[in-house]
C-alpha cells in the first residue's frame, strides 16, 4: 500500500505525463517545490489541496502558461518544459470559463480550429461532435448569455475537446455552479472523460469533488506533494496529520507509544483514562509520540459502556448537535484539556427527538481497525 511519493498509475502503458524534481519560485517563493509524478493514459487524476498549496500553479505549468524555473515535463514521452503552450498538446478549461460572448456557441466550440486554419466544414463537423459530446445539440446557435452557469460550462468543455488534445487540463472547473447542478456536473464529466477516453487532470480544493470523480488524488500541500493515492485509501489511511485533517472530517489523539508488537500498538493519551489501542504495521519506538487519527462515523456512542473494558472507550458529555438531515454530529467533551470529539450517526429512522441531546452523559468506543497511528 502506498502511502507517500507516486503511487502507481494503473495499467501497463507508459505514463502520458511524467513530472521529475519540478520547481517554481517567484522571487524567493517557491509556489512548487520538488514535484514527482506519474500520470496514466486515458487516467482522471485530481490535484487537491488549500488554497495556495501550488496545485493551480503546477496545472499552468503543465499547460505552457507557466515556465519551470528546476525540473522537467515529459508529455507522451516529449520534453515540454520550455515549450510554448500553443505546441503542446494539452488543452485547459478554466474556472471562468472564458465564453466569448458576442460570438454564438458553435463559434465558440470552433474557434481554435479557425485560428489553426481547418477548413469550414470540417470546423461545423468537429464542433457539432463536440456539443452532441457535452448534450448541447441543438445550443449551436446560441448567445452565451441565453445558457445557464452549467450550460456554458459544457461550452467551455467542448472548445477544448474539440482540438482533439492528448490531455485535458480543469481549474476548478465546477466552483462557479451551485450544489445541485455541481453534484450533476461531476457525474456528467466523469461519464464524459470514460467516453472520450483522454486524460483528464482537475485542480479543486473540494475534498468531496476529488474524491467522487478522481481515479487516483494527488493532496498537496505548501508547494509539495503530500500523498498521492486513490481515493478510498486516502480516507482510510492517510500518511500523515496533514492528510488525515483535509480528507473529511477527523478526531486527531496525540499519545505515547506503550507497546508495539504484533501488528498493534498501545498508546497512552493524556485525558482520557483507558489506552488507545489500534492495529498498525509498523512498529514505532516505546515512547515516542504518534497521533490516532479516527473518523467521526467510526466511533459507536451508546449511553452504556461497550466494547473493550481496558481500551478503546471513553466517557464523555454532548455539549453540541449538529443535525445534517442524513446525520447527526455529536461533539462530545471527554476531557476538559481535549478538543470535543465528532462522532456522527446516520438518522436512519424519522423521529422528533435524537438518540442523543445537549448534556446527556455518553460513551464512545471504537474497534483497533477503525483509526489509523501516524507517526508525522
Amino acid at each position: 500500500m502506498s502511502t507517500s511519493g507516486a503511487a502507481p498509475i494503473a495499467g501497463n502503458d507508459a505514463p502520458i505525463i511524467e513530472i521529475s524534481g519540478l520547481c517554481k519560485r517567484f522571487g524567493s517563493f517557491s509556489a512548487v517545490e520538488d514535484v514527482d509524478l506519474k500520470i496514466g493514459r486515458g487516467e482522471f487524476f485530481a490535484l487537491l489541496g488549500p488554497s495556495g498549496c501550488g496545485k493551480t500553479t503546477l496545472l499552468r505549468m503543465l499547460a505552457g502558461l507557466e515556465l519551470p524555473s528546476e525540473g522537467t515535463i515529459r508529455i507522451d514521452g516529449q520534453d515540454m518544459s520550455l515549450v510554448p503552450a500553443n505546441k503542446r498538446p494539452v488543452n485547459m478549461v478554466f474556472q471562468s470559463y472564458a465564453v466569448f460572448p458576442h460570438m454564438s456557441v458553435l463559434d465558440n466550440v470552433g474557434y481554435g480550429l479557425r485560428i489553426d486554419g481547418v477548413p469550414r466544414d470540417e470546423i461545423r463537423r468537429r464542433a457539432e461532435e463536440a456539443l452532441a459530446l457535452v448534450k448541447l445539440d441543438g445550443f449551436a446557435a446560441r448567445r452565451p448569455d441565453q445558457l445557464s452557469g452549467g450550460q456554458r460550462q459544457r461550452v467551455a468543455l467542448a472548445r477544448a475537446l474539440v482540438k482533439r488534445p492528448k490531455v485535458l487540463l480543469l481549474d476548478e472547473p465546477l466552483s462557479a455552479l451551485d450544489a445541485k447542478l455541481r453534484e450533476a456536473m461531476r457525474l456528467e464529466l466523469v461519464n464524459l472523460q470514460e467516453t472520450v477516453g483522454i486524460t483528464f487532470v482537475i485542480v479543486t480544493h473540494d475534498q468531496s469533488e476529488a474524491l467522487s470523480m478522481a481515479g487516483r488524488i494527488a493532496v498537496m500541500n505548501q508547494g509539495q506533494v503530500q500523498q498521492i493515492a486513490p481515493p478510498a485509501e486516502l480516507y482510510e489511511f492517510p500518511s500523515s496529520r496533514f492528510v488525515a485533517d483535509f480528507i473529511g472530517s477527523v478526531n486527531m489523539i496525540e499519545g505515547r507509544i506503550e507497546s508495539a508488537s504484533n501488528g498493534r500498538v498501545r498508546l497512552a493519551c493524556p485525558g482520557i483514562a483507558t489506552p488507545i489501542e489500534m492495529e498498525h504495521e509498523a512498529a514505532p519506538p516505546v515512547g515516542s509520540t504518534a497521533w490516532v487519527a479516527l473518523r467521526p462515523e467510526k466511533i459507536d456512542i451508546t449511553k452504556e459502556p461497550t466494547g473493550e473494558a481496558d481500551a478503546n472507550t471513553v466517557s464523555g458529555m454532548v455539549e453540541e448537535v449538529t443535525y445534517l438531515g442524513e446525520t447527526s454530529v455529536y461533539h462530545v467533551r471527554i476531557s476538559p484539556d481535549l478538543p470535543l470529539m465528532k462522532v456522527s450517526s446516520a438518522n436512519l429512522d424519522r423521529v422528533t427527538r435524537r438518540a442523543f441531546t445537549w448534556e446527556d452523559p455518553v460513551y464512545l468506543s471504537w474497534t483497533a481497525t477503525c483509526g489509523v497511528v501516524l507517526e508525522r
